[in-house]
């Protein structure tokens, strides 16, 4: 039998046998477990999101789910439920993102790198700020999400990976390290970066930037998350990229990417005239919140730019071009040894 659509009124048929018989019967009955992962909302009380997805499609397709016909993560039962109108939480907390280790690391190395406890007002704070960043969905946030116990844990993950601590290490994120890393190694460098999101958030204007379909493809901005949707933000203003290319035409360039020389007029004909990518070249937390001056972006093109951005740390565009020249160098050695003729045995072979 293959499963069929469920309406909002199954659902809140399912919830209501949900409270009729209680949780632990309900789940038991139709042979669900507790759900790890997501819980369905409704008038302020929780409940097992797969369960009831599993059971609403008896009232409306004549039989329950059985679990194994239902998986219960944000690709199926969950997502099932939120396209229909009902809120879901996560059961348990996200995993802490770059942005959100770099405030906690700025706090930590502040604290001359060790722990805080959870009643510290710089904790507190911390806590406050990390719940109103706009990284995690909604869904993906609990009653304890970041609060000031999660964020007084983390503290005690980072310090138990300074190189300096000499107790047993906590399991933390792999991230903990990487960032802690970053700011040993320049220090001023990423508090003025932590310094650049704590301002954005509390001014609002992190918080309209809407992330990027490729923001987790190989993620590893220096800047952090917010920072390089800011960053990408200025590079699209369309009146700044048009003064720059303007500027380039007038010195009687051509629109070539700064970086591998691509032309897009020259591969594309009309349709590619007077279009090429703008890229600051500049990090935002240098840069800062000032104008940006045109000698601060650079023409370069669609795959050099995702090229600049993949990971961290970014190349300008003159380095990248240094890269693309090494590349080709090689390639050209590397052919003209296979295409060397080769000796045969007897010209191997010393005359006697």
């Amino acid at each position: 039998m293959r499963k069929g659509a469920i309406s909002p009124e199954d659902v809140l048929k399912a919830v209501a046998e949900y409270d009729e018989l209680g949780r632990e019967r309900f789940l038991s009955e139709y042979g669900y477990k507790p759900a790890t992962g997501y819980l369905l909302v409704h008038e302020d009380r929780t409940y097992d999101s797969k369960a009831i997805a599993g059971v609403a499609h008896k009232f409306g397709q004549g039989r329950a789910l059985r679990p194994d016909e239902l998986i219960g993560g944000r690709s199926h039962a969950a997502r099932w439920l939120a396209r229909l109108g009902f809120v879901i939480r996560s059961s348990r907390s996200p995993d802490w993102t770059r942005d959100e280790i770099i405030l906690a690391c700025d706090l930590v190395m502040a604290n001359a790198w060790k722990r805080l406890e959870f009643d510290d007002p710089r904790v507190i704070e911390l806590s406050a700020l990390l719940q109103t960043m706009p990284i995690h969905p909604v869904e993906l946030r609990n009653e304890l999400f970041r609060n000031p116990n999660g964020v007084a844990r983390k503290t005690v993950d980072i310090t138990s990976r300074h190189p300096e601590y000499r107790g047993k290490p906590t399991n933390g994120n792999v991230l903990d390290v990487e960032v802690m890393n970053d700011f040993l190694a320049r220090p001023a460098e990423m508090a003025e970066v932590a310094q650049r999101i704590r301002h954005g958030l509390a001014s609002g204007d992190l918080q309209d930037l809407l992330p990027e379909a490729d923001e987790e493809d190989d993620y590893g901005a220096p800047e952090g998350r917010l920072l390089l949707r800011r960053h990408r933000s200025r590079e699209r203003n369309k009146a700044l990229r048009k003064k720059k290319i303007d500027a380039v035409l007038r010195q009687g360039r051509q629109l070539a990417c700064e970086a591998c020389g691509f032309d897009f007029e020259r591969v594309y004909g009309d349709r590619g005239r007077g279009y090429i990518e703008c890229h600051h070249v500049v990090p935002l937390h240098v840069a800062g919140e000032g104008r940006t001056k045109l000698n601060d972006l650079a023409l370069i093109c669609a795959n050099c730019h995702r090229m600049i951005h993949r990971r961290a740390p970014w190349p300008t565009p003159g380095e990248l071009r240094a890269f693309i020249e090494q590349k080709h160098a090689d390639d050209r050695r590397a052919a003209e040894v296979v295409a060397r003729p080769r000796r045969t045995a007897d010209e191997q072979t010393p005359s006697l």
